[in-house]
């Protein structure tokens, strides 16, 4: 599964960071607070965004694999950080990130999580995370994918899954056709079988559960006003060509639907967080 442009990453970042729960964060930085170096591994990690959203309220010595089906993403993820960070070390894997008294060893791996799930995991992690991800994952990638993580006993943090909700203003008629196509679209074939879609956040919740873990979860939607007018923009030439492809609406309407300049939105998210039992 690609497709993601590292300029779209860098678009929603500031969003995104502004947008997840500080109290999961919070409860995911008492989890690892006991660790001498904190083992992270971040899927479909883009450009690196969930590293530098986390890793400053994280402890002082940090270990990160980055993975994504992407080399592109992956070397701009590298270049990124390295801008990012405050001063860097290469090493023999990856860099070493120097960020406000941290260190912070990373590592790229690129990886197909459907063929070789294990292996974009690695044998030993304390925090799984992910990022705006698992919405494009179907149940049964879902279920095993918390299947393994249990296996590791490995916590598990995700940001930013698409629930569905999606609100525009200034409001047209079409506006509720719109939606329910555009779920329509996520609920196809992603790269990870048919897609979860909007009931991912609900069948992480089961999946975890299942495996004995205790579940978290917060809203976390974007809020977004005339001060992110190129996202707003961007994300709804997305959201028509997404409805165009399902053939659900006519081309007239989805045309004039999408003529109206639009001066905020709402798009519904939500955080979890499992941990594994004592």
């Amino acid at each position: 599964m690609s497709g993601f442009s590292p300029e779209w990453l860098a678009l929603r970042e500031p969003v995104d960071h502004r947008s997840r729960d500080p109290k999961l964060a919070a409860h995911v930085v008492q989890h690892l607070a006991a660790n001498s170096e904190s083992r992270i591994v971040d899927l479909g990690c883009g450009t690196g965004s969930n590293l530098r959203a986390l890793a400053p309220q994280l402890g002082p010595r940090q270990s990160w694999t980055l993975v994504d089906y992407d080399a592109r993403l992956l070397t701009a993820a590298r270049d990124r950080l390295i801008a990012w960070a405050d001063g860097t070390t290469d090493c023999r894997v990856g860099v070493i990130l120097h960020k406000n008294d941290r260190e912070i060893a990373v590592r790229f791996r690129q990886a197909d999580l459907v063929r070789d799930l294990d292996a974009a995991l690695g044998e030993a992690a304390d925090l799984i995370t992910a990022s705006a991800l698992f919405d494009l994952c179907s149940t049964q990638f879902i279920e095993r994918f918390a299947e393994a993580v249990a296996s590791r006993r490995a916590a598990f943090y995700s940001v930013l899954t698409y629930d569905g909700v999606q609100t525009w203003q200034p409001e047209h008629p079409a506006d509720n056709a719109m939606r329910q196509a555009f779920i329509a679209h996520q609920k196809t074939d992603k790269g990870f079988g048919i897609s979860a879609g909007p009931d991912a956040p609900a069948s992480l919740a089961t999946a975890f559960r299942t495996a004995g873990y205790t579940v978290e979860e917060a809203d976390t939607p974007w809020r977004l006003g005339p001060a992110d007018s190129s996202l707003i923009a961007d994300l709804a030439t997305g959201f028509a060509g997404a409805i165009e492809e399902t053939g659900r609406i006519d081309a007239k309407t989805i045309g004039a639907w999408h003529a109206i300049t639009r001066t905020a939105a709402i798009v519904g998210h939500t955080d979890t967080l499992a941990l594994p039992p004592a």
